[in-house]
């Protein structure tokens, strides 16, 4: 009987403890990454396995280590309450312009919420003890100079994006453009970021800042409707416009395509009337002070406005005759999956156009009197100059 009795309170205690050796801490698998950087603010982005709240810690770029005091922190909230969730999203305002900060993105698992009472477990948090924080510089129209970089048409290749950002001093880069079909699909959050965005934080995205221009093929999938968490959060829509140094840049959603008719689409898409709304918000952001008074301006659109296809015809009528009253400096498209540059007149465009290959790097410097544009091969060979003086 005492035999039994002791085999039954092995086997109660093993049922409450077997689950508590099967658990881990909680951590940080994707990210931290940086989206929105501007003057004033900027948005980090991560995602950890377990349901947590999670905040950012900042700290000035000066000679003091980060734990030298408490550190500012500042949660991924809603509607004034912490945010449960695996998907963190740290939007840090009130910024100086064109200055350098140090930051640590943590989370602490909730275990349960029951009532008014919440049961927290472990915490995890990016790495400030055995190497440097990360650091970003936030944007500066001041800024005398600016150097950007710009690739699409990835299509889940890490080869062949860490080749070319490879061939970037990321030093000395400000800012990246993704222009657009960087995977194929958006199946679900594993493919988005083993596609390319994990390959993208191990090479830079923690510190510099990423700007994307979303694709015909960011639209495709489960997880199309979700693309807005991961990029450009905490925003109204997914074109924009931003300036660092002498360049404002403005970026345009191109949606999809073919007819929102289509079969491929099942009756889910609904862009042109999303383009037509967007050649609205166009039409007041080539007035605005931010563009007007900018040395040089550049646009970023995955489709360019000939092909044929619906997309094609719609950015054509919609977004070109704004933009040829607005003349500027250079059109930044991707989409064909093969190189071809127009000039100013051309194809009934009165600026510049660059077509980006799959397998081009674009790179580009600008001061207050040239915008200079260069265009690599996967062997890092210069194939193309666009050369913009004012």
């Amino acid at each position: 009987m005492k035999h039994t009795l002791s085999f039954f309170l092995f086997l109660v205690v093993a049922a409450y403890t077997l689950p508590v050796w099967g658990q881990h801490n909680v951590r940080i698998i994707h990210g931290p990454y940086l989206q929105n950087v501007g003057t004033d603010e900027a948005t980090v982005v991560w995602v950890t396995d377990k349901p947590s709240v999670g905040w950012v810690e900042m700290a000035p770029d000066d000679d003091s280590h980060f734990y030298a005091q408490e550190r500012p922190k500042y949660f991924d909230t809603q509607i004034g309450i912490k945010r449960i969730s695996s998907l963190h999203v740290v939007k840090i305002e009130g910024l100086q312009a064109g200055t350098r900060y140090r930051y640590r993105a943590c989370a602490q698992e909730v275990l349960e919420h029951k009532g008014n009472q919440v049961i927290y477990g472990s915490i995890t948090s990016t790495d400030v003890y055995s190497k440097a924080p990360l650091a970003f510089t936030t944007l500066d129209p001041a800024k005398e100079s600016v150097s950007f970089a710009m690739v699409n048409d990835i299509h889940g290749d890490n080869a062949r994006l860490e080749k070319m950002v490879g061939m970037c001093n990321l030093e000395q880069t400000d800012l990246f453009l993704f222009n657009g079909d960087m995977v194929s699909y958006s199946q679900d959050q594993e493919q988005l970021f083993s596609g390319f965005m994990d390959k993208a934080i191990e090479l830079f995205a923690g510190s510099v800042p990423v700007y994307y221009c979303r694709g015909n093929h960011e639209t495709r999938g489960p997880m199309a409707s979700q693309f807005k968490n991961y990029f450009n959060p905490k925003t109204e829509e997914l074109y924009y416009m931003f300036r660092q140094g002498p360049v404002c840049f403005v970026v345009l959603d191109c949606g999809e395509d073919k007819p929102d008719s289509d079969v491929e689409y099942y009756g889910i898409t609904a862009y042109d009337e999303y383009r037509t709304r967007q050649a609205r918000w166009l039409e007041k952001a080539l007035k605005s002070e931010l563009y007007r008074e900018a040395p040089f301006k550049v646009i970023v659109c995955h489709m360019p406005p000939f092909g044929g296809w619906h997309g094609e015809l719609d950015i054509a009528r919609k977004f070109f005759p704004l933009l040829n009253e607005a003349k500027p400096d250079v059109y930044l498209s991707a989409h064909l999956h093969r190189y071809v540059r127009l000039e100013a007149g051309e194809n009934g465009v009165d600026f510049p156009l660059i077509v980006n290959s799959n397998k081009t790097l674009l790179k580009a410097q600008a001061s207050r009197s040239q915008l200079d544009i260069r265009i690599y091969d996967l062997e890092g060979k210069e194939t193309d100059r666009l050369l913009i003086r004012k």
